[in-house]
C-alpha cells in the first residue's frame, strides 16, 4: 500500500509503499477512502506535540470501508463504510474510563499519532472506537466530522447554554459547529484573523449575526465564547467580551502561552476551560445531530500524494472549510 509517512517533526512528508498491515483479533483493516486534514496534524507535523511514534502515518479523520475483521471482531460488516476518529484505544479500567471521561486515560493511544492513521491507502483501527457514518455524507464530506465535529461538538456542550456564541477562528471545526449553534437557536459572533474577509463573509453565509477581527468588540456582550485557533493571545480578549457567569472554551490541543491578564476579566464567576480529545458518546451524539442540524462540511480535496500541499495550505489559512485527502474510488 502507498503511505505518506513523516519520519521527523519538520521534514516533509515522503510517499513510500508498505506491506498491508493484518488486522488483531480486535482491529479492522480499512480501505481508506478520505482523510481530513486537521490542525492537528500540522502540531504533531511542527512538533509541538512532543510524543509521536516516529516514523508515522499522520491523520485521524478517517473514512473508509472494511476489507477484514479480526476474530473478536462482531461490530461492522465487511464492506461497510465507517469513520475512525483521534482517539484510538484506552484502557478500558482506569477511574476515567469507568467514570465516563475515557478522554483523559493516561493509556490512551490517538489515531495518527501514537498510531498510524490515514494518509494511506489502507490502516488499521480497533473497531470499538469506531463509528457507522450517516449516510447523508459523501466519504470527503463525512471525513471532516470525525474530528472537526467531533472536538467542536465536545466544546459546544462544554460552552452551556449560551444563547450569543463566541467562535475564535473560523475554520474546519468552527464552520461545522456554527451550524449546530444556529439549528439550536443560538446567535452566532464569529472572529477571525483581521483582514480575512472572505473569512468574515463565510462566516455570515453560515448564518452569523456577526464576524470581526479577533481584535475587535463584538456588538453585545457574549454569553460564552469558543477559542478553535491556537493563539494564546485570545483568551483574554474573548474574556472581556464574555459576561458574568459565561464560558470561554479553549477547544485546541495545543495553543501558544497565555499572556497574564487581570484578575477582573475573569472575576463575576467566568469559567476558563479546555477540551481534551473525545469520547465515544461524543460520538454517537454528533453523529445523530449532524444530518437533524442539516449540518453541511465544505470541503477541499487533494490525492493522497499532494498531501504536504494540503498541510501548506492549511497553515497558511488557505483553506476554505476543511482540507481532505482523497483515494480512489472516494464516494464524492
Amino acid at each position: 500500500m502507498k503511505a505518506m509517512i513523516l519520519d521527523r517533526p519538520g521534514q516533509i512528508l515522503r510517499l513510500v509503499e508498505l506491506s498491508t498491515p493484518t488486522p488483531g483479533p480486535t482491529q479492522v483493516l480499512i480501505e481508506v477512502r478520505a482523510c481530513g486534514v486537521c490542525r492537528t496534524d500540522l502540531h504533531v507535523f511542527d512538533g509541538e506535540l512532543t510524543q509521536p511514534r516516529l516514523p508515522l502515518v499522520l491523520g485521524h479523520e478517517i473514512v473508509g470501508v472494511v476489507v477484514a475483521k479480526g476474530a473478536a471482531v462482531e461490530r461492522f460488516a465487511l464492506g461497510q463504510r465507517i469513520g475512525v476518529p483521534w482517539l484510538g484505544r484506552t484502557c478500558g479500567s482506569c477511574n476515567y474510563c469507568t467514570s465516563g471521561s475515557e478522554n483523559l486515560c493516561d493509556q490512551a493511544e490517538f489515531t495518527g499519532y501514537t498510531l498510524n492513521g490515514g494518509y494511506a491507502e489502507l490502516t488499521l483501527a480497533e473497531a470499538a472506537y469506531c463509528f457507522a457514518l450517516p449516510d447523508d455524507y459523501s466519504d470527503t464530506e463525512a471525513a471532516p466530522l470525525l474530528c472537526a465535529g467531533l472536538i467542536g461538538y465536545r466544546a459546544l456542550v462544554a460552552a452551556g447554554r449560551a444563547q450569543r456564541l463566541g467562535i475564535y477562528g473560523f475554520g474546519a471545526a468552527a464552520h461545522i459547529i456554527a451550524q449546530v449553534a444556529r439549528w439550536q437557536g443560538r446567535e452566532v459572533f464569529a472572529f477571525t484573523k483581521a483582514g480575512d474577509d472572505d473569512g468574515q463573509n463565510f462566516a455570515r453565509q453560515l448564518g452569523a449575526v456577526w464576524a470581526g477581527a479577533a481584535e475587535e468588540a463584538p456588538p453585545q456582550s457574549l454569553d460564552s465564547a469558543i477559542i478553535f485557533a491556537p493563539v494564546g493571545d485570545l483568551v483574554p480578549q474573548a474574556l472581556r467580551h464574555t459576561a458574568k457567569g459565561g464560558t470561554v472554551v479553549c477547544a485546541g490541543i495545543h495553543m501558544s502561552p497565555i499572556p497574564a491578564f487581570p484578575y477582573a476579566i475573569l472575576w463575576g464567576e467566568r469559567c476558563v476551560r479546555s477540551i481534551a480529545n473525545l469520547t465515544r458518546r461524543d460520538g454517537e451524539e454528533f453523529f445523530s445531530v449532524a444530518p437533524q442540524a442539516g449540518v453541511k462540511t465544505e470541503v477541499e480535496s487533494f490525492p493522497l500524494s499532494h498531501a504536504n500541499t494540503a498541510l501548506q495550505r492549511l497553515r497558511e489559512g488557505r483553506v476554505r472549510g476543511a482540507a481532505v485527502l482523497v483515494n480512489a474510488p472516494a464516494r464524492v
